[in-house]
């Protein structure tokens, strides 16, 4: 009926929503099927809850810096004087900042985008929610962005949160690959992306960059480091910069500042 996913210090912990009168037979299954790492606990009942609601616990603003905090719709906390503030609710498309990579995306762009001059375009490549190029755009004066994603769902959640965020005018969000994107290179591109999706577009990426801009590419592990920056290299992108954060789970993300 249902799955959880939740990490933490010793691992990945996967909660099983099942019916109670199949909970044991399930359990069964899982046993026999799990690894040797694996180790599946017995049954418990769940007490109803009003999960349209419950599923917000926990979840309140996060302050990227004092001059920039995300938050969703549902916890109406104060920003703090002279800090823009973007609304982003949780949904079905990736990226609300509460994810390490995401979260060192923001850092770099807080970093970057109060020095962009106006009417520089921003590109943000894998958009999912569209925060990234949504904080470039709050942290900047008159500037412009293209979002793209191969997600519809992406597609639709960037939209909706542009218009909340009474930014609708600034972006324009694509649907489609960056191979078909028609337009001239960027002052600055943002990606967060996995290494196994960032790599095959290296070179697209590098081509959409201005000679002389910057990239920023999150979604990547430390320990990927040293092979993503020589790819990088080969393309024309050079590391300038390099930002680390541990998860719950112990994995350290890493996000590259780039410069063509």
């Amino acid at each position: 009926m249902g799955l959880e996913e939740r990490e933490g210090a010793d691992g990945t912990l996967l909660l099983l929503y099942t019916p109670l009168e199949r909970a044991e037979a399930v359990a069964a299954a899982l046993r026999a099927r799990a690894g040797p790492r694996a180790r599946v606990a017995g049954p418990e009942t769940v007490v109803p809850e009003d999960w349209s609601e419950t599923w917000k616990a926990g979840l309140g603003a996060i302050d990227v810096s004092a001059r920039l905090r995300i938050r969703p719709s549902f916890a109406p906390e104060p920003a703090a004087p002279a800090q823009a503030e973007l609304v982003i609710d949780p949904g079905q498309a990736f990226g609300t900042g509460a994810h390490a990579s995401t979260a060192l995306a923001l850092e770099w762009i807080d970093a970057l985008a109060p020095g962009l001059a106006e009417r520089a375009r921003i590109l943000d490549v894998g958009c999912g929610t569209g925060v990234l190029a949504l904080a470039a755009l709050r942290l900047s004066r008159g500037t412009r962005a293209v979002a793209l994603d191969l997600d519809p769902l992406a597609a639709i959640a960037c939209r909706e949160n542009a218009a909340r965020n009474a930014l609708a005018t600034r972006i324009h969000v694509l649907l489609g690959p960056l191979a078909a994107l028609r337009a001239e290179p960027f002052p600055l591109v943002v990606a967060n992306l996995l290494r196994t999706e960032l790599l095959p577009l290296a070179r697209e990426i590098a081509r959409a960059t201005a000679r002389g801009g910057r990239a920023v590419l999150s979604g990547l592990l430390d320990s990927e480091r040293d092979e993503v920056v020589h790819a990088l290299a080969q393309v024309g992108l050079t590391a300038r910069g390099a930002r680390t954060r541990r998860d719950p789970g112990g994995e350290v993300w890493l996000a590259l500042l780039t410069e063509r």
